[in-house]
């Protein structure tokens, strides 16, 4: 078994790698089409690279934007531009609710992008995108976080992905299969485009975030297990971590990328993704 980056790196989604089919039929997802079948789920969006690729993201105020860390670093280990990233919230067919550029973004601090898929990174594998504008919580509310999940949970994803990447898929039923040292596992589809895909928890109040999805397990051609961080305290401090940085629009200065391991602007990202097993620290 291995454990596959859910990472676009270019447009050509397949990467030169064969993904196997996922676990989940067709009858599994709702498309979020029409306005009315997107209604409720509009803060969560595609995240563009600069026509390099993407990850799915959620507004967690109307400012930012919460997706997986491995998305905003290239493959030599540097952050992308921010200012190169878009956030489309909502698109479908072409049309999103609202989009922004990004102004500045951090990545956890226990991220390490030329570490591979630890659990170490795993159980880090959040970014935090400030957008040049906010989106107005009227047009797209944003998502809260919830606490931590626990085995036997239901939980649904919202997600684009290699295939389906033109506009939002809801997985209405999936479920938590366990919970160990801040990484959770679910029984969840995933597919390129999925990283940072919010896996909602629902108990009959409005959906909260559960969890990102951070990467997957393959066997036998197949994705049979997602993995996903917990969030509470990995968004408080990257919440910390954003407010420390220079102001950009008070100082004039140019919009930075910053993270905890490096930080500074990067090109465009290149490569492919990686296979590792999870483990470590």
């Amino acid at each position: 078994m291995k454990i596959i980056r859910l990472l676009l790196c270019r447009v050509v989604l397949a990467l030169g790698l064969a993904a196997g089919p996922s676990l989940a039929t067709a009858s599994d997802f709702v498309r979020l089409t029409d306005r009315d079948d997107l209604f409720g789920w509009e803060a969560v969006g595609r995240v563009d690279l600069d026509g390099q690729g993407f990850c799915t993201g959620v507004l967690i105020a109307p400012d930012l934007v919460l997706t997986a860390a491995h998305c905003v670093y290239d493959t030599q280990g540097q952050l992308i531009d921010a200012q190169s990233i878009a956030f489309r919230a909502g698109l479908r067919d072409g049309v999103s609710i609202a989009e922004r550029q990004g102004a500045r973004v951090v990545a956890a601090q226990g991220y390490d992008p030329k570490g591979g898929m630890t659990a170490s990174n795993v159980r880090n594998d959040a970014a935090l995108l400030e957008l040049s504008e906010p989106i107005l919580s009227t047009t797209a509310a944003p998502f809260v976080i919830h606490a931590t999940g626990r085995a036997g949970d239901r939980v649904s994803v919202v997600s684009y992905g290699r295939g389906r990447d033109a506009a939002l898929s809801w997985q209405r039923d999936c479920g938590v299969l366990w919970q160990n040292q801040g990484i959770l596992a679910f029984d969840c589809s995933i597919t390129f485009g999925t990283s940072g895909a919010p896996v909602f928890y629902r108990d009959g109040r409005r959906a909260r975030i559960l969890s990102l999805v951070s990467g997957g397990r393959v066997q036998n051609g197949e994705f049979t297990t997602a993995w996903g961080m917990e969030l509470p305290s990995l968004v408080d401090q990257l919440k910390r971590d954003l407010r420390a940085l220079p102001n950009p629009a008070a100082s004039g200065a140019r919009f930075e990328s910053v993270g905890g391991l490096r930080g500074g602007n990067a090109g465009n990202r290149s490569g492919g993704a990686k296979f590792s097993t999870v483990g470590g620290s």
